[in-house]
This record gives structure tokens, C-alpha cells and sequence, in this order.
């Protein structure tokens, strides 16, 4: 006789946790993802070689490139199709930067700034921290202002 009120004592904690409200994932809006597409496009370093490596805008490396080019179009872009299509780079970075903020929103409770950080981070070095000294922090710093203007701007529709 005992099992059963245990028993029914484990279900109703399984239910009543089942039946709280999860920390809600804000959702990240299309001003949100143009402000921080801009941003990076705004702080991209520029090295004065033409032939750095690098493509679009947004310095993009090629094998980089290949990557997101197939998990945004489904298809591999070519650094030259990349480099001669601003539009398709901008839809490129645009898919990833989305990815990106939406990652670091569920790891920082939402924190818009601080997920703006560490999106910036993992652009410039492929991990979400240590950017707080030398060029990456100065290169996240941009990030965050040029992202901050962007979103200061009023929308228009």
C-alpha cells in the first residue's frame, strides 16, 4: 500500500514540473539581425590588400564560406559569387548572424547586449568568449557600438 502513494506522489511532482513556465527564448527579430549584419559588415578590419583572402564585405574567409553557403542556400558559393553578389552575402551573413544571436540569447537569458557580444566573439574567432583584451575586444567593442546605432535608428516599413 505504500508503493501507491509514493507512485502517486513521483507523478504529481512530474506533472507540476512539467507545468511550469520555461524561461521563454525570445525570439530575434529581423531589426535585430539587420542591426547586427551592419555591425559586422561596419567592423569588419580592413587590411588595404586586395588580395587578403577575404571576401565581401564582412571578410569572409573561403573555407568559411563553403559552410555557410551550404547550411543557408543548400548550395556551396564560390568565393568569386560570394565576393560579386552582395545581396547573396548579405542573405548569407544574415542566416548565420540570426543562428548566432539566437545561441547566445538562450545562453544569456536574453541579454540582448551581452549576446551581441558574444555573437561578435565567435565572428571574429570561432568561440563565444575571450574577447576582453587586445584587438578582439577592441574589434567586439565596434561590433557593439556600430550594433547600438543600428538599433537607435528608427525602423521604417
Amino acid at each position: 500500500m505504500i508503493k501507491k502513494p509514493i507512485g502517486l506522489l513521483l507523478n504529481g511532482v512530474i506533472v507540476t514540473f512539467g507545468l511550469l513556465p520555461a524561461q521563454a527564448q525570445q525570439p530575434i527579430s529581423d531589426t535585430q539581425v539587420a542591426a547586427m549584419v551592419e555591425a559586422l559588415r561596419q567592423a569588419a578590419p580592413q587590411t588595404k590588400n586586395p588580395n587578403d583572402g577575404y571576401y565581401s564585405q564582412w571578410q569572409v574567409k573561403p573555407e568559411t564560406l563553403k559552410g555557410w553557403s551550404r547550411t543557408c542556400l543548400k548550395r556551396e558559393l564560390t568565393p568569386t559569387q560570394f565576393e560579386n553578389s552582395p545581396a547573396i552575402a548579405r542573405q548569407v551573413v544574415s542566416c548565420i548572424t540570426r543562428r548566432e544571436l539566437t545561441n547566445q540569447f538562450a545562453a544569456t537569458n536574453n541579454n540582448e547586449i551581452a549576446s551581441v557580444r558574444g555573437a561578435a566573439c565567435w565572428w571574429m574567432t570561432g568561440s563565444y568568449t575571450g574577447c576582453n583584451k587586445g584587438f578582439t575586444a577592441e574589434y567586439v567593442q565596434k561590433v557593439v557600438r556600430f550594433y547600438q546605432q543600428q538599433r537607435s535608428k528608427p525602423t521604417t516599413r
